[in-house]
């Protein structure tokens, strides 16, 4: 069974910014609906796959604390998604990934999200504010060392 965290930026980000922070050695491919999209298979070093693809007129909807429904549309957007096995998920996955998500959110400033398996909203930022979901759930204090607050 594979997971599937999304971080979603607002925007027109160039692809090739965004591998540089998340993969550099990603190649170039195409989505069945023709889209650029760059990926790259990293589960040996980080426990994930990657990819990252630019799209327009996006919908998105998760659940949100307390089971609330978060809703998104960006009229242009990219999505970086990370792809693991589940047993990779808790020692190498997640925690490389977050670390991978804090570079995005460091050197970034458009409005983010952070949505697990397209159902669960994880991290959202808005106008600059961070906000964490459903923290019971998935987070870690050891991970504020890389998590922008």
């Amino acid at each position: 069974m594979s997971i599937t965290y999304r971080l979603t930026l607002a925007g027109d980000v160039p692809l090739e910014q965004l591998a540089a922070l998340v993969a550099p050695e990603a190649t170039e491919t195409t989505t069945y609906s023709g889209d650029r999209m760059l990926s790259a298979d990293l589960n040996e070093e980080c426990g994930y796959a990657v990819s990252i693809v630019a799209g327009s007129q996006g919908y998105y909807g998760a659940e949100d604390d307390g089971g609330v429904v978060w809703e998104w549309e960006p009229a242009t957007y990219v999505d970086i998604d990370f792809h693991m096995q589940k047993d990779t998920l808790m020692d190498k996955g997640r925690p490389r990934m977050l670390r991978t998500v804090g570079r995005v959110l460091a050197s970034r400033p458009e409005d983010a999200a952070l949505v697990l398996n397209d159902n669960w909203l994880m991290l959202t930022r808005v106008n600059g504010t961070i906000r964490r979901h459903n923290e019971a759930d998935w987070y870690d204090e050891a991970y504020d060392s890389f998590l922008p607050h």
